[in-house]
C-alpha cells in the first residue's frame, strides 16, 4: 500500500483481503506509516453505523489507547502483542467499507491541504487530546444510536489528519461537540433516574 494511498483505497484493500477474520495486527501492516490517522478513521467507522455492544466500548478503548500515544508524542502506535491478535470478521470490515467508501470519495474530491496547523508536534498533542476525550465518550456512549455522532466525529478527524485537511478535523471536532453533549444528556438522566429511584 503506497503512502500516498487515499483513505478510501485503503478500506477497498482491506475489503479485499482473502482471510474469513482480519486481526489488528493485519490491519495495521496495511496502514503502515500513516498508521495512526487510518487507524483513527477505522475505529471511528463501525460506530457510524448502529452497532450492538461491545463494539463501541472496544473501540472506545482502542481509541484511547491511540489517543494518549497521539498526546505523549509517538511517531507510530504501539499495541500490545494480545490485542494485535485479535480478530475481526471481513465480512464486517467489507460491510461497513461499502458504505463508507462511496461517501469518503466524494469526501476525498473536495478536501485538500488547508489549515495545516494540526501538522505541528504541538497540533498533534492537541487533537490527541480531543480524541482522548471522544474516547471516553464513545465508551460510555447511549446503546445503538449515541455512538453514530461520535464515529463519524472520529473518522472526520482522522480523515482530516490523512488528507491534511485542518478544516475536515475543526468540522470533526464540532460533531464531536455535539456528539458528547448528547451522550453527557444519556449519562445525566440514567444517574438521575437511578438517583430518583432511590430517593437520594
Amino acid at each position: 500500500m503506497s503512502s500516498v494511498a487515499r483513505t478510501s483505497d485503503v478500506l477497498t484493500v482491506l475489503a479485499a483481503q482473502e482471510n474469513d477474520r482480519l486481526t489488528v495486527g493485519d490491519i495495521v501492516a496495511v496502514l503502515r506509516d500513516r498508521a495512526f490517522a487510518l487507524l483513527i478513521v477505522i475505529l471511528g467507522l463501525p460506530n457510524c453505523l448502529p452497532m450492538p455492544p461491545p463494539i463501541p466500548l472496544v473501540c472506545g478503548l482502542l481509541l484511547l489507547m491511540v489517543a494518549v500515544q497521539i498526546t505523549a508524542g509517538m511517531a507510530a502506535p504501539w499495541l500490545p502483542r494480545a490485542l494485535l491478535r485479535r480478530s475481526v470478521a471481513r465480512s464486517d470490515v467489507e460491510r461497513a467499507a461499502n458504505r463508507a467508501v462511496p461517501l469518503l470519495r466524494r469526501l476525498e474530491r473536495w478536501s485538500q491541504p488547508r489549515m495545516r496547523l494540526f501538522e505541528t508536534a504541538l497540533g498533534m498533542r492537541v487533537v490527541g487530546l480531543i480524541l482522548l476525550t471522544l474516547s471516553l465518550a464513545l465508551i460510555v456512549a447511549a446503546p445503538l444510536v449515541g455512538q453514530i455522532p461520535l464515529g463519524i466525529a472520529i473518522c472526520l478527524v482522522g480523515l482530516g489528519l490523512v488528507e491534511r485537511d485542518g478544516l475536515v478535523v475543526v468540522i470533526g471536532l464540532g460533531v464531536g461537540v455535539l456528539g458528547v453533549m448528547l451522550n453527557a444528556g444519556f449519562v445525566y438522566a440514567i444517574v438521575s433516574g437511578i438517583m430518583s429511584l432511590f430517593n437520594l
